[in-house]
């Protein structure tokens, strides 16, 4: 066996015991050692009378001879009760048994020392084993009644400590039992003190949420009854877009009828003004080729030809006698400034009416585009359009909404004016 096996045996045995008086254990083990094969034996050196090394052992049973090399097993052994003297003379043992026939039986020793303990051992062991089998005397017996007294009052004594002690540590247990169900009702106390408090935080926080949620309750009524009014409200402004638009989409028909005619007359009047245009043009070619012929006419001699052969005229030319030729003259240049002065004005009227035209289109597309943005709009963009409205005039969006408006009217006018 290891010695880990050992300690968790003798660990077994020791709590098997636990209790026990110490004498009783003393005892107890004394019985078991008793029975061992080396118990109470002592060991010396000797020799023979051959010089042969042995081992001479004494115990309460007798002397024994064992070989060096086994110690268990004795090879001779002399019993107290059959040795009849034991003696020694310097380092010479002698022993003599009872038996006279026996020889007597003598080694040697070490040391005239070692001779003296084990006669002295020998005459102890033999006392005790002759004074066991004798009669006890009237003191022995007295103190040997005198022990067993003493034995059972010591085991009543135990006893009543082994009772006192068990009703101590059941009394411990008990109060360890009471001390741990005390503090557990410590504890549960704490907690149910903890648990009260906390309810009544949580009753103070369900009140003041029934209360947040009562005014909250009241106000989406107040919420809701205005947006009832709102959707009343936007319901009406809704018809009323409706009738807007639908004006507007008439407007814009009328205004689409008016940009075609306008259009047309534009056309016509641009169909005019290039012919007016082209007019202008030829009548300025004939007074340049009228000037140049009355230059011709100017140059030539004074004095007249024989047999004078008209020249032919342009057709695009008025006739004219060449007799009175400044004042034929004179006449067709205011003519043609008269012409030229009614062309011009004629320019002009065209101009402004295209200007106007030009401007009553602008706003035309400027209401065509708001109607569109108007279109677009959901019913919370109205809303908030209305409440604008109501709140003021100068919002944001209504402030974008004019600098576009002005912005596109401002660009058009600037355009025109180029």
């Amino acid at each position: 066996m290891t010695p880990e096996m050992w300690e968790e045996r003798i660990t077994a045995w020791y709590a098997e015991h636990r209790g026990r008086a110490r004498d009783e254990a003393e005892m107890e083990y004394l019985k078991i050692a008793q029975d061992l094969e080396m118990y109470g034996v002592n060991y010396f050196a000797i020799r023979n009378k051959k010089g042969t090394e042995l081992l001479l052992g004494v115990d309460a049973l007798g002397l024994h001879i064992y070989d060096p090399e086994n110690r268990l097993t004795p090879k001779i052994s002399f019993p107290w009760n059959e040795i009849r003297n034991i003696s020694y003379s310097d380092k010479e043992f002698t022993i003599k048994p009872l038996d006279k026939k026996i020889d007597v039986f003598k080694f040697n020793s070490s040391k005239l020392r070692v001779n003296k303990l084990i006669l002295q051992l020998c005459i102890g062991n033999h006392d005790l084993f002759m004074r066991r089998r004798k009669a006890d005397s009237l003191e022995v017996q007295q103190m040997k009644a005198q022990a067993r007294e003493e034995k059972a009052r010591k085991q009543m004594e135990r006893q009543r400590l082994a009772r006192e002690k068990q009703m101590r540590e059941e009394a411990e247990r008990t109060r360890d039992e009471l001390e741990r169900r005390l503090l557990q009702m410590k504890e549960e106390a704490t907690m149910a003190n903890e648990a009260l408090m906390r309810s009544e935080e949580t009753a103070d926080l369900l009140a003041e949420k029934a209360q947040i949620t009562e005014e909250e309750a009241k106000l989406l009524a107040q919420k809701a009854a205005e947006a009832e009014q709102e959707m009343q409200r936007i319901k009406a402004t809704a018809i009323r877009t409706e009738e807007e638009k639908r004006l507007m989409e008439q407007k814009v028909l009328e205004a689409e009828v008016l940009a075609l005619k306008m259009a047309e007359e534009s056309e016509r009047r641009a169909k005019e003004a290039d012919q007016l245009k082209q007019d202008l043009q030829e009548a300025r070619e004939a007074e340049r080729r009228a000037k140049q012929k009355l230059l011709e006419i100017a140059t030539k001699p004074t004095y007249p030809p024989m047999n004078p052969i008209p020249a032919p005229l342009p057709p695009d030319i008025p006739s004219f006698n060449l007799i009175g030729d400044s004042l034929s003259f004179d006449f067709k240049d205011t003519d043609m400034k008269r012409l030229s002065m009614e062309i011009e004005k004629e320019k002009v009227e065209y101009m402004e009416k295209s200007k106007h035209l030009q401007e009553q289109l602008n706003e035309l597309k400027t209401e065509i585009e708001a109607l569109k943005l108007k279109e677009r709009e959901t019913a919370l963009d109205i809303l908030h359009n209305e409440n604008s409205d109501r709140g003021g005039t100068s919002s944001k969006h209504n402030t974008i909404k004019k600098l576009t408006l002005q912005s596109a009217k401002s660009r058009v006018a600037f355009f025109e004016e180029l």
